[in-house]
């Protein structure tokens, strides 16, 4: 055959795949996953060509109805199940369906006071002291670092800052360094260092700043029933000084009511101004500060009066663009809801923070708020009817904008393992 026929031929089948791939009944198979999560009663709808057909079906778990333009799912009962597809009647597609027990949250809203209490106490900073006319700080020289927590001082556990300073004291008087047990990150560390007595104050001093605690306030986020897990804030807490996050040895929960708001403007944040209620009544532990938020067990369930019903959960891969809102509170302690808009949303298939970018779109609560301020943080996001995750973070540069976690990882993180029968083992 002359090169020229090859050529020719070669030429026509590039055009006409190339023209296959770009017509719209292809491009709606390609786009048909693969794989598909389902909650039981969870209907969806795959939009498909005429020319796509389904082959196969084991029918235990999924309800499947077919039309010439679209494949209607429903899941049926917790497992999986698969169907194959065919185009212009050749098998060409196997879709995996997962499906998922129920799963229902209270959505929060409320406004809570947060108090953590770290693992040991941390330092937050070094100072120098006035010892024999000399400015030394023994702590820095040791190499003692900021964000360090110091966990045991001579092998005793710390817990408190009242409990270093006896220690501090007795080596003081007596000559004698200290054997300090550093936690850093990951890594269990030690150093020793001796107290010097300060020239004015006449008391021995390591040369640190430190703090065992940190308080403020947040949102709730959700609150599961059966396990009476909750989560809230949507992100981690961070020391003010060292950036860093806490590590938590425990912690509590309680109600709070908000006071006032210092309105966002580009460049500068707004915040929320809130007190601890008078009572201080704990309604929930604090185990877990992690990049999703703050999460632990509450005491009672806690209604917000605007949605006091559990809500369905949508999955990440799941959420779309378009209306949405949040429940937060502006004054007091009086839940509302607000209208938002999903401006970005990203399927993920992991675990991550920013998983949305939102727009406040509320007139009411633009008038208010500006947009997104400090200790919105964990404002539940509901969409259709649905849990689908938490505001995290604003826009320096755009109060009215700011990031969303989705639900599914925030759950997650509370130790409520959506893909496997957990409530079965909590109860």
């Amino acid at each position: 055959m002359h090169d020229w026929i090859r050529k020719a031929i070669g030429g026509i089948l590039l055009v006409s795949l190339l023209m296959l791939s770009f017509s719209k009944p292809v491009q709606q198979f390609i786009q048909i996953p693969s794989n598909i999560t389902l909650f039981e009663g969870q209907e969806q709808s795959i939009t498909k060509a005429s020319a796509v057909t389904v082959s196969t079906l084991s029918s235990e778990k999924v309800d499947l109805e077919e039309s010439q333009q679209a494949i209607s799912l429903e899941g049926k009962s917790p497992g999986t199940d698969e169907f194959v597809l065919e185009f212009s009647g050749i098998p060409v597609k196997k879709v995996d369906v997962n499906v998922l027990k129920d799963m229902k949250v209270y959505p929060g809203g409320q406004s809570v006071g947060v108090k953590l209490n770290t693992l040991g106490v941390l330092v937050v900073g070094h100072h120098l002291v006035l010892a024999d006319g000399k400015k030394v700080s023994p702590g820095e020289e040791a190499g003692i670092q900021l964000g360090d927590i110091i966990t045991k001082i001579n092998g005793k556990k710390i817990n408190n800052m009242a409990d270093v300073a006896p220690f501090v004291d007795e080596a003081g008087k007596n000559q004698k360094e200290l054997d300090i047990s550093l936690q850093r990150g990951k890594e269990t560390l030690n150093a020793t260092l001796q107290p010097v007595k300060d020239d004015k104050e006449k008391s021995f001093k390591l040369g640190l700043y430190i703090r065992d605690s940190a308080a403020g306030i947040g949102t709730m986020t959700f609150y599961e029933p059966k396990s009476h897990k909750y989560g809230a804030l949507g992100h981690v807490i961070s020391d003010m000084d060292t950036k860093q996050p806490i590590v938590v040895d425990n912690g509590q929960i309680v109600k709070s009511t908000v006071t006032a708001i210092e309105k966002g403007k580009n460049g500068a944040p707004g915040e929320k101004l809130a007190r601890f209620s008078a009572n201080r009544e704990v309604i929930g532990d604090i185990t877990t500060n992690s990049p999703f938020g703050i999460f632990g067990n509450l005491k009672k369930p806690i209604a917000n009066g605007i949605m006091d019903k559990p809500l369905p959960i949508t999955l990440a891969n799941q959420v779309k663009e378009g209306p949405a809102q949040i429940l937060t509170v502006t004054d007091g302690d009086k839940v509302e809801a607000f209208d938002i808009e999903i401006v970005s949303t990203i399927p993920q298939k992991y675990p991550a923070t920013k998983g949305m970018v939102l727009k406040v779109v509320d007139p009411k609560l633009l008038e208010k708020t500006g947009g997104i301020v400090q200790g919105m943080s964990g404002s539940p996001i509901i969409q259709d009817g649905k849990m689908i995750g938490a505001v995290t973070h604003v826009f320096v540069n755009d109060p009215t904008s700011g990031y969303g976690v989705h639900v599914e990882w925030m759950l997650n993180q509370a130790g409520i393992n959506i893909y496997k029968d957990e409530m079965e083992k909590a109860s």
